[in-house]
């Protein structure tokens, strides 16, 4: 920093505001910008845009509005004190102080750090009160300037006196929030506590200083974790073989808690924390010595978050979507890396490269170069159209990308597991998936040994055993009793039913081949667009991959037929993000920005995140994209003789121009229609509203 981060310039007091919360977004941009730290408009973009994410009103009539952006050239906090307050999102009521903070793009999180400073001191009534009686901006300028810089405390002052910065280093790393006036009550329990917000920033340490000073009204001796944006300090192993209860205050999943098995469990939204801290503690205490309070569970709770707050109420159903949904995304790389890997070995060693890769990339060197390789086609014996550097590279590129597609199966049933039950459920998902590929479930075995797995894992953390034994439980009991029982019912009673389920699926498609081949490609467009990378799309994608070693320009056509759907949705979610940016979140848009190299490499789960949150739009919008794309493949007689790449592969399609113009009219069909679904459905609730 080349100067303070508040100047008595960056101060207004008692002004008016000019409107709603956009309007003293836009006057806090002017302030800052004034000083000539930030580009306005830019600044004024990153605050709306972190605001519409999450809601910066806090508890106490404040408000933190905050960005990292491009647009500021200097770090800077400005304070608007406000004549009347303005609604900025907190169910407590409106905001009167509004604090914003502006960063560089690349300061490391520093903004984040002086929100934990700042949120530490203004829960507390007094630094507020200060605030609000301050006459004159260098006050104000004074009072936030000695939060972010105090002055050296003495060695003997009190702790209610520390700075925040100290507060906070005393609870997460040394740990105990000592009772105030040395007033320890001998038989007082030790309490831990964790906080999490879901942006780890104002809400996780202010419930972290409302907790500590309640402990310390009540003599209770305390440590703190914070779960921030800003790192975690865990608790030492002394800390936690001497606690007595834990107390979670989260709205997110917080790690590590199969830390804390058999610990009696009070457990609350981290706004809780922050206006009933001291009930809180009393809870905690309470359970302490009540043998039938609830208790961490042995494999420390779900992953996905059965025990985190509201979350524990979420009914079987959704709880079971959000673990699909888990596992897709932990999936989503292994397509991502090993699918464009295999293009680029398509790319370098030319199409025919699948038919020889592995004894290529094994049997051959840099030093020691192939020349055409011979394989076996649908016409008899072929070679190769490359040879030398292009065919080895090629060899090695679509050997890792195999490799890497290779893992899709086990990684989607280990972490749908991991979902359900945490990290107790992810080897027996990984080796339930691995089942599944050895037996032919494919990914309908994967999809079942891992629900499998996650919901048998999950019955056994349910269980409450000796502390000495709760330490084994999550690392070596449950995996392998989970494992025993999803890979006997999968090898004994399942895999054979599922495989058999899945070769009849791939017939049924083969046995229409020779009828309507325009009715083939839409019934092949809504496959892929049905569930987006899920079973009926990879059954689609296999029984094209499978026709492809017959040679045929049927078996080319389907091809092009699966790949070109199957890149709609992606394409389609991108090009609806960007015409209609209003209709979706930041989050939203920033995978849309993605979803476009995803969807030109065939990487259909790259519209998953959009169909997770309104799948009553999405999915029909982007089957009927895919069922024209998949039509018009057909009717152009648009063959492709490479499995995956999207338009990395390009040099295997023909007709080019039949495989761009089916994408695009399937593309801008399914775009149309999702972004109209969206704007009817947010336009009647505003008219509900």
């Amino acid at each position: 920093m080349s100067g303070p981060l508040m100047t008595p310039e960056l101060v207004r007091l008692d002004v008016a505001p000019p409107g709603d919360k956009p309007a003293v977004i836009g006057l806090m941009a002017d302030l800052i910008a004034a000083t000539g730290r930030a580009d306005r408009d830019g600044l004024e973009a990153g605050l709306l845009q972190r605001e519409e994410s999450f809601a910066t009103g806090m508890p106490g009539g404040f408000a933190i509005p905050h960005c990292r952006t491009d647009a500021v050239r200097e770090a800077a906090l400005g304070v608007l004190r406000l004549s009347e307050p303005v609604d900025f999102g907190s169910a407590d009521g409106p905001a009167d102080l509004i604090i914003g903070i502006a960063a560089p793009a690349g300061t490391d999180d520093q903004h984040l750090q002086l929100l934990a400073q700042l949120s530490r001191a203004l829960i507390r009534p007094e630094f507020l009160a200060e605030l609000r009686a301050a006459t004159e901006p260098a006050q104000v300028s004074d009072l936030v300037m000695g939060v972010l810089e105090p002055a050296e405390a003495p060695a003997s002052a009190p702790a209610a006196a520390a700075s925040p910065d100290d507060a906070a280093t005393s609870a997460a790393a040394a740990g105990t929030t000592a009772p105030a006036g040395g007033d320890t009550r001998g038989d007082a329990p030790v309490l831990l506590a964790i906080t999490s917000c879901p942006t780890g920033i104002a809400h996780t340490y202010m419930a972290a200083e409302s907790l500590e000073n309640a402990a310390k009204d009540k003599g209770v001796a305390l440590h703190v974790e914070t779960q921030g944006s800003g790192g975690i300090t865990p608790f030492t192993p002394e800390q936690i073989a001497a606690a007595s209860a834990l107390i979670v205050a989260a709205d997110v999943n917080i790690s590590g808690r199969e830390r804390f098995a058999g610990l009696p469990l009070v457990e609350h939204p981290v706004k809780r924390a922050i206006s009933h801290g001291p009930q809180m503690i009393d809870e905690a205490v309470a359970a302490a010595s009540d043998p039938a309070a609830a208790r961490v569970p042995a494999g420390g709770g779900s992953a996905a978050g059965e025990d985190t707050g509201s979350a524990g109420k979420q009914s079987w159903p959704r709880r079971i979507q959000g673990a699909v949904m888990t596992g897709v995304s932990y999936m989503i790389p292994f397509v991502a890396a090993g699918g464009l890997l295999m293009a680029l070995g398509f790319l370098v060693g030319g199409f025919d490269v699948a038919f020889v890769a592995d004894d290529v990339a094994t049997g051959y060197s840099l030093s020691s170069l192939p020349g055409a390789q011979e394989y076996e086609g649908a016409a008899g014996m072929l070679q190769t159209d490359r040879a030398g550097l292009a065919l080895y590279l090629g060899a090695v590129l679509f050997t890792l990308g195999s490799l890497g597609m290779g893992f899709l199966v086990a990684a989607l049933s280990g972490y749908i597991a991991f979902g359900l039950a945490g990290r107790p459920g992810i080897a027996p998902g990984f080796i339930g998936g691995a089942i599944s590929l050895a037996v032919g479930a494919g990914f309908l075995g994967g999809l079942v040994t891992g629900l499998l797995a996650g919901l048998v894992a999950l019955w056994f953390t349910t269980l409450t055993p000796p502390r000495w034994l709760a330490g084994l439980m999550p690392v070596v009991i449950i995996p392998l009793l989970t494992t025993l029982v999803v890979g006997g019912l999968m090898l004994l009673f399942l895999g054979r039913p599922l495989a058999a389920l899945m070769t009849t699926l791939q017939d049924a498609l083969t046995g229409m081949s020779g009828s309507s081949a325009i009715l083939l490609g839409v019934i092949i467009g809504l496959m892929m667009c049905f569930d987006l990378g899920g079973p009926v799309n990879k059954a689609a994608y296999l029984f094209a991959t499978a026709g492809l070693s017959q040679g045929t320009e049927a078996s080319f056509e389907i091809m092009a037929a699966v790949m070109a759907a199957g890149m709609v949705p992606p394409l389609a979610m991108a090009l609806s993000t960007v015409v209609r940016r209003h209709l979706y979140s930041p989050v939203e848009r920033e995978n849309g920005a993605t979803a476009w190299l995803l969807g030109a490499a065939f990487i259909t789960e790259g519209a998953i995140p959009f169909a997770a949150a309104d799948p009553l739009r999405v999915i029909p919008s982007m089957m009927t994209g895919g069922a024209v794309t998949g039509a018009l493949i057909m009717a152009f007689s648009v063959g492709s003789q490479a499995p995956h790449g999207g338009i990395f592969v390009a040099f295997a399609i023909s007709p080019i121009w039949g495989f761009l113009l089916a994408i695009l009219a399937g593309t801008l069909v399914a775009g149309a229609l999702v972004t109209v679904l969206k704007e009817v459905s947010q336009r009647r609730r505003g008219a509900i509203a």
